[in-house]
């Protein structure tokens, strides 16, 4: 039996207000709050958002935004970095592997990749069909809150990764009016104008950004713009309402995938070719419409519910036929929270909604884009074949948190998951149809132990359902239009049957403060059944196969540690920052590739700064990223190279807050490296194109101004 069970052979910029005005607008939000339960976090501030996520058994990330937007801010990659546990390398442009725990592990970066389930303020972006990259801004952001693995349970989240909500300013944390401009190597330019204030019952929050690349990479040019709008309103002390709306468009060209020598000779260089071909990843017009009503019901328990409306066409130019794509989702949400005093405990109780389903489209069409191999009697433009993909998930999740002794809590939950997968090819006729429709659980327990106000232990076992997506079930079929199909001949005609991915999880750990400094230690196990996993098949495919594995671990260590190393008499302070991620992914006893490691992802994945800011408002600060080697093929013949880079940071904030302006140098040794790795099956000891080469040496300044 092979592995796969089947196997057909992605200047502080201040967008924050002055710390004084926001301190004192989010004084007035908790005042709202006293005597009422805590709201979920979306509109809430990066200090109320850790001390909720520490009451979390299991690992968890705050990212306060106003370090990273310190320095450039492109994409994901900047936004995660130096957070333990989270893998996020850039592709190029905007699109970046992210990994938690494993997820998605050989997925592509960027396109619709997941493992995670992401969230906008806290309402679903992730759909049946992956996460979209284009309404990730960074600079829109206040926070993101990241919790691995299982203990995304009340995000109603599926994914082997976790949850990770990206939360936006609104008008209780934002400037009146802020101007950020950055510009840097290989043509980087990015703008900001963005608006947020308080009148009365009502606050708004209004943001405008553009930004075009050249990019390291040769043939990786990228542009974006796009707007978010978010309008609050509260009725009364116990009823309030927000409204967002997100919309972005962008033109990402593709460079593929290259070889090691090819990054080592010549890492600016593009996959020829696609070169030849003018790929590239057209996102028209991306349109995200949501709105979250909380009431509160009395000063023990609340409702709140969303709903989401979530279009995305797609034009993607990638080997030699364009698809054109055009998705559509709906989410409902719906939560209630309740404290209780049971036996002379305190009780906290969750019980979740989550429903998002693909909307009837229009569908796939996939066009002849040039002559070339078995296409080459067809125009460009000549009709190949149509298909579509749906899907469902629903999510109902119960969950307690009781406090059984003195800081001493038990959690516990159980989630009933329903998900359904349809692909079928509609046009030419003798297209085939697939469709699933599966009932799962995931059951948690947890314990969380405060041993004293700076020392907490926690362990938990938990479960997660991941389904795969619906397009991978026509895009994994190994079952072709025979020859005399006219242009559909040799594209994919029966789609197939996969099954969900369940994992079983135990994690152990603690979080604190010490002499040391603020630290946090996390070590999980997991064992995985028929893990959903991609492949290239060839050193020519663009799109990988993702298909069931057999039985797989994954385990590792996830840890971070946060110093203050010296503070001078005059207001100075010496500071490090550090995150280290162990993986350990493997299959168990497959009958191909034995105890083999899983490709894609480096063992050892290594992050610190070391910062000195100055009492004036002046900081430096240098910075390395140490990454072991990562294996290329399934079979382990083939490996990328460890590497190391280095950088550094200088910059100056105002002591009012108001402006701010940093110079942040990237690479500083011009290292040649690979960022990221889409996997093959067996490359037998060859040198495959299946690299991304990270950026070399580069240089950014910003600066940004801010009305209080």
């Amino acid at each position: 039996m092979p592995a796969f069970k089947t196997l057909p052979t992605a200047l502080l910029g201040l967008t924050l207000a002055c710390p004084a005005l926001a301190e004192s607008q989010r004084l007035e939000l908790g005042q709202v709050l006293i005597g009422a339960e805590d709201r979920s976090g979306e509109d809430a501030s990066v200090e109320e958002a850790q001390a909720r996520l520490e009451q979390v058994p299991g690992g968890t990330n705050v990212v306060d935004m106003r370090r990273p937007l310190q320095g450039r801010v492109a994409s994901n990659q900047d936004v995660l970095a130096y957070q333990p546990g989270v893998y996020a390398q850039s592709a190029g442009n905007e699109g970046t592997k992210i990994s938690i725990r494993g997820s998605g592990i050989n997925r592509a970066p960027g396109a619709h990749a997941s493992g995670l389930y992401t969230m906008l303020d806290g309402l679903p972006l992730t759909g049946p069909g992956g996460t979209p990259y284009e309404l990730l801004e960074p600079l829109w952001l206040d926070h993101v809150e990241v919790l691995r693995g299982a203990n995304g349970f009340d995000r109603g989240a599926l994914a082997l990764g976790g949850a990770v909500d990206y939360v936006s300013h609104t008008g209780y944390n934002a400037p009146l009016l802020n101007v950020r401009y950055v510009m840097g190597s290989h043509g980087y330019a990015q703008r900001q104008v963005s608006s947020g204030q308080v009148l009365g019952d009502f606050d708004y929050y209004l943001s405008m950004t553009d930004a075009h690349s050249d990019s390291y990479q040769d043939h990786t040019t990228s542009k974006s713009q796009g707007v978010i709008a978010n309008f609050g309103y509260r009725f009364n002390p116990n009823l309030e309402t927000r409204f967002y709306i997100r919309h972005r468009e962008t033109d990402n060209d593709l460079a593929g995938r290259v070889t090691k020598h090819s990054i080592e000779h010549d890492p600016r260089a593009a996959n020829p070719a696609y070169v030849t071909r003018n790929d590239s990843r057209d996102q028209p017009g991306s349109t995200f419409i949501g709105n979250k009503t909380t009431y509160y019901i009395d000063d023990d328990s609340s409702i709140q519910t969303g709903l989401v409306y979530h279009d995305y066409p797609m034009d993607l130019r990638e080997g030699p036929n364009r698809l054109k794509v055009a998705y559509t989702d709906v989410s409902g949400t719906f939560d209630y929270k309740r404290r209780d005093t049971l036996w002379g405990m305190e009780s906290n109780s969750t019980v979740g909604l989550r429903v998002t389903k693909h909307l009837p489209n229009d569908g796939a069409s996939e066009l002849v884009r040039i002559p070339g191999g078995n296409t080459a009697r067809y125009a460009p433009g000549t009709h190949m074949r149509n298909f579509t993909y749906q899907g469902s998930d629903s999510v109902l999740h119960v969950g307690n948190d009781l406090e059984i002794a003195d800081n001493l809590w038990l959690t516990s939950g159980l989630a009933a998951i329903y998900t359904r997968r349809e692909s079928a090819v509609t046009y030419p006729v003798g297209g085939g149809k697939t469709s699933l429709g599966d009932w799962d659980y995931a059951p948690r327990l947890g314990l969380r132990y405060q041993v004293t106000p700076d020392l907490q232990l926690f362990g938990n076992l938990s479960r997660s359902v991941e389904a795969p997506h619906p397009w991978s079930l026509i895009y994994s079929s190994n079952v072709r239009f025979p020859t005399g199909s006219g242009a559909a001949t040799g594209t994919q005609r029966d789609p197939v049957k996969l099954q969900n991915q369940t994992a079983t999880t135990l994690e152990l750990g603690g979080r604190g403060d010490s002499a040391l400094g603020e630290w946090s230690l996390a070590w999980y196990y997991a064992q995985v059944r028929h893990e959903l996993l991609s492949v290239l098949p060839d050193a020519n495919a663009t799109t990988p196969y993702e298909l069931n594995a057999s039985p797989t671990v994954h385990q590792g260590i996830e840890a971070s540690l946060n110093s203050n190393l010296w503070s001078a008499k005059d207001g100075g302070k010496l500071s490090l920052r550090q995150a280290y991620t162990f993986s350990d992914f493997h299959y168990r006893d497959d009958d191909r590739f034995g105890d083999n490691r899983l490709p894609g992802l480096p063992m050892h994945y290594y992050q610190g700064e070391l910062r000195y800011d100055f009492p004036q408002g002046f900081f430096a600060a240098v910075n390395t990223q140490l990454v072991s080697k990562t294996a290329v093929d399934y079979a382990n013949s083939y490996y990328a190279d460890p590497y190391a880079t280095f950088g550094a940071t200088l910059g100056y904030n105002a002591p009012k807050g108001d402006w701010q302006t940093w110079l942040d140098m990237r690479n500083l040794t011009d290292k040649h490296y690979a960022a990221t790795v889409t996997p093959g099956y067996d490359d037998k000891g060859l040198d495959a194109a299946r690299s991304t080469p990270g950026e070399g040496m580069a240089m950014y300044v910003g600066v940004s101004w801010s009305l209080l």
